[in-house]
């Protein structure tokens, strides 16, 4: 059995909430799910683009937290 490793993706709302989607990662396999909404998809490429996609589309979530300030 493969381990699994777990990884996330958060971005910030205009109203300052945190929005987070999990990457779950098993050999090549990955799992997304969305800690706010429950979404859920499997992605074998890019499954961190995938993620942003998913905050920016249903939460209009596109605040990196971990982009230097300007």
């Amino acid at each position: 059995m493969l381990p699994m490793t777990t990884s996330k993706v958060s971005r910030w709302d205009q109203h300052g909430r945190e929005h987070v989607v999990q990457v779950q990662r098993a050999g090549m396999q990955r799992q997304l799910s969305c800690v706010t909404c429950g979404w859920r998809r499997k992605a074998q490429f890019l499954p961190w683009l995938k993620a942003e996609e998913h905050l920016t589309a249903a939460h209009q979530a596109t605040v990196d937290p971990s982009a230097p300030a300007s």
